[in-house]
């Protein structure tokens, strides 16, 4: 035990499928005349016992039948290079996951820490420009970064004892927090890589100052930073539109009609109140609050939960020997992910099936059905054309393809309907939106307000860097540079255990034991749990 063992897989050459699709992008997409190209697993393994080892290389790290297995080394032809691929500290490896819990199957005492990457071999005479290139394609740097070919010691990471939390005050060379000048805190505000405005940051400084009269932690600017972010206050939807135009067209007429509607509905429900004002969250939420006033929304479920929009409906259940009546809940989700897909395919559209589906589940409601509408650009123009810092519309497209069925076929999850637009105008940011239906017999919904003394639970997998830069790594305006601070904020969805809670969920004794619940996305503690009270208490170091 203790030591790191290494291991490499490769498919058989007939079914050597992934190998060859790459190898066919880099002579067709890329254009470069590679010989071929080889695909390994890397597996480094360690904290296991040599039975038990020897039984997983046969049976969980490779299939004999369509696997070889090289233990320690691959061998490396002349001319032929050679790099591995792993994801970036804090990203959720589902391969090394999914071998972990297969290892315990074989024997349940085993501990193993297990690491994986890919390792490609590109086979024949290309120059050092074309193996970057082939690098760059290979590697997304929001998720992935190239590691060396060097084994480890151990796989086992220590954490130290971090210092006590970072106070803004007695800066070096700078004044205390709620004392700094403007420049000065301008530059601290360009220092900390913020996703919030430095209008934000200046507000904080006048609220400590006034209210709090002390200096803040890093931990409470970083908690309002992902609170305050676009993921999660929609800061966007909730921009005053003050001057709106409309182009010439073929459907300015309609549009036009609509938003005079929308600004009379407006007028007959605030009237002249003056802390309302026209934005894009008012014009998708007008129609509702119309629907509402008229009584036509007798039957939408209202709770001080925020989870799926909920409905009443009457369902006749038929039990063999008698037929009753009862009232379920209906659930409607949808998500947007148009940014974290754009910079994480893959990722992104997992967790946007992912992040519908947790809405529903959250409010005790088991997901039946899921649509996904998404829009790009052209994903047939050459890879040359892509815009500076944005990845090819065709990774674009296929990765986020890969990533939506992935997780809805881990999940179970039937998408119905499934839609992509092509448009030119989708090249600066492409468009991906989930949406999902829910329901769940009403008997078995408790909605209450938490009391003094409830304890609250984190239930679920490790899925990334959540909390303090989930959702504010996939709300800041990206740049080339942002790359190296923003890496692993997009979070990799764990489906088979989102897959086991709404299994759970579905229990009537289990779901009559929760009073409130929330769903833990890309904001983490600092969002998830600050909306399930009006005031609590978190401990980090539990």
């Amino acid at each position: 035990m203790g030591n790191v063992r290494r291991i490499y897989v490769e498919k058989k050459e007939p079914f050597a499928v992934k190998a060859k699709a790459l190898h066919e992008e880099i002579k067709n997409y890329l254009g470069i005349r590679a010989e071929g190209v080889r695909e390994f697993i890397r597996y480094d393994v360690e904290n296991i016992s040599d039975e038990v080892f020897e039984k997983a290389c046969r049976t969980v790290f490779s299939e004999p039948p369509v696997d070889e297995l090289y233990h320690e080394s691959i061998e490396v032809p002349a001319g032929a290079r050679v790099f591995s691929v792993e994801f970036l500290p804090g990203q959720f490896d589902q391969r090394a996951d999914s071998a972990v819990q297969c290892v315990r199957f074989l024997k349940e005492d085993e501990e193993p820490v297990i690491r994986t990457a890919v390792t490609y071999m590109i086979l024949g005479e290309i120059s050092e420009e074309q193996f970057a290139r082939i690098k760059a394609y290979c590697i997304n740097p929001v998720d992935s970064r190239e590691t060396g070919s060097v084994k480890p010691d151990t796989l086992i990471t220590v954490f130290e004892e971090p210092e006590d939390v970072a106070v803004l005050e007695n800066l070096p060379e700078r004044e205390d927090f709620v004392d700094m000048p403007q420049a000065e805190l301008k530059e601290l505000y360009d220092s900390l890589g913020l996703a919030m405005t430095y209008k934000d940051f200046r507000h904080i400084q006048n609220y400590f100052a006034a209210e709090e009269k002390r200096n803040p932690t890093m931990t409470e600017i970083r908690v309002l930073d992902t609170y305050w972010s676009d993921h999660c206050r929609h800061t966007t939807f909730s921009t005053e539109l003050t001057d709106v135009e409309f182009g010439q067209g073929y459907y300015r007429n309609p549009i036009e009609t609509t938003y005079r509607s929308y600004l009379d509905a407006r007028e007959e429900i605030f009237g002249g109140r003056k802390d309302k004002f026209v934005c894009l969250m008012d014009l998708a939420l007008m129609a509702m609050r119309k629907l509402k006033k008229d009584g036509r929304l007798e039957d939408m479920e209202e709770s001080d939960e925020i989870n799926a929009c909920s409905v009443v409906v009457p369902v006749e259940m038929d039990y063999g020997d008698r037929k009753e009546t009862e009232e379920w809940l209906v659930f409607f989700k949808n998500e947007t992910h148009n940014h974290p897909t754009e910079i994480e395919p893959f990722g992104g559209a997992a967790t946007c099936l992912g992040g519908a589906i947790r809405d529903p589940l959250s409010g005790r409601g088991y997901v039946y059905q899921a649509m996904r509408v998404t829009g790009a650009a052209d994903p047939t123009v050459p890879v040359a054309d892509t815009l500076k810092g944005k990845l090819p519309q065709k990774k674009l497209v296929r990765g986020a393809a890969d990533g939506y069925s992935s997780y809805g076929n881990q999940i179970g999850l039937a998408t119905g309907f499934v839609k992509e637009i092509y448009h030119p105008d989708y090249v600066a940011k492409r468009m991906e939106i989930g949406a999902v239906m829910g329901a769940a017999p009403r008997r078995n919904v408790i909605r209450e307000t938490s009391d003094p003394g409830d304890i609250i639970i984190l239930l679920g997998g490790r899925t990334g860097r959540d909390g303090c830069g989930g959702a504010t790594g996939s709300s800041k305006v990206h740049t080339e540079q942002s790359i190296e601070t923003c890496g692993a904020e997009v979070q990799k969805g764990n489906a088979p255990t989102e897959r086991k809670i709404q299994r759970l969920f579905r229990r009537e004794e289990v779901s009559r034991l929760i009073k409130k619940c929330n769903d833990f996305g890309a904001g983490g503690v600092s969002v998830a749990i600050g909306e399930l009270a009006e005031g609590l208490t978190v401990d980090l170091d539990k």
